[in-house]
């Protein structure tokens, strides 16, 4: 029903997740990420809990492997779920439960890991992992590329209708959250489409909430 990616940038240390499910607001349930600490997917029979508890543990000092572990350990009914997480040193853990629903797989590559369930086939994980490693820019842009590496590789076993970006970096709120929480036509189209319109003011969003005196003009009648 979902697959997803965690990913981290090298270069800028900024840490995203991209999503995408045939349930509606995929991106609402399972997308997790924390400046400066990691990125979580809690995904297949979801569990929100577990990526806030994630994040936490990665805070704590634990490694990505370390706080997947401690949610094996500690999750409720952990036989149904899948947790994907990469930490501040671009390390990788994936959960993937037995009853995880139909055909479900995993990959994991240098700052970035991918699961999915219900799929058209056991290799869209791997493409959108390849599809990472391949691209280059914005962590949003490699994001996207994964994720249509995913969907060209077969994607879901049925048509998704909703997906979801976030992308954090050194400030304390998500850079970007992009949603598409229901459509009958592409939602990881639609939220390229977002992400080219607010890919450009991305900066001047962060910088209007730390220092509205040097921000870009608001762009508003009587702003000058």
């Amino acid at each position: 029903m979902t697959f997803s990616l965690v990913a981290r940038c090298a270069e800028t240390g900024m840490f995203g997740v991209a999503i995408s499910s045939s349930s509606p607001a995929v991106a609402a349930r399972c997308s997790f990420a924390r400046a400066g600490v990691g990125a979580v997917a809690s995904q297949n029979v979801t569990d929100p809990s577990l990526g806030p508890l994630a994040l936490d543990l990665m805070e704590q000092g634990l490694s990505a492997a370390e706080a997947v572990a401690e949610i094996q350990r500690r999750g409720r009914f952990i036989e149904y779920r899948q947790v994907l997480a990469v930490d501040k040193s671009g390390g990788t853990a994936i959960h993937s439960g037995p009853n995880s629903l139909g055909i479900w797989t995993q990959a994991e590559g240098q700052d970035v890991a991918s699961g999915g369930n219900l799929l058209a086939n056991d290799g869209v994980c791997q493409a959108i992992v390849d599809g990472f490693a391949a691209s280059t820019g914005h962590l949003g842009d490699r994001l996207i590329a994964s994720m249509r590496a995913g969907l060209a590789a077969g994607g879901e076993a049925g048509p998704v209708h909703s997906a979801g970006m976030k992308i954090v970096d050194k400030v304390s709120w998500p850079v970007a959250d992009l949603r598409c929480d229901w459509s009958e036509d592409c939602p990881i189209e639609n939220i390229a489409m977002a992400w080219d319109i607010y890919k450009p003011q991305l900066d001047a969003y962060v910088q209007r909430a730390l220092d509205p005196r040097e921000a870009p003009s608001y762009g508003v009648p009587g702003d000058e």
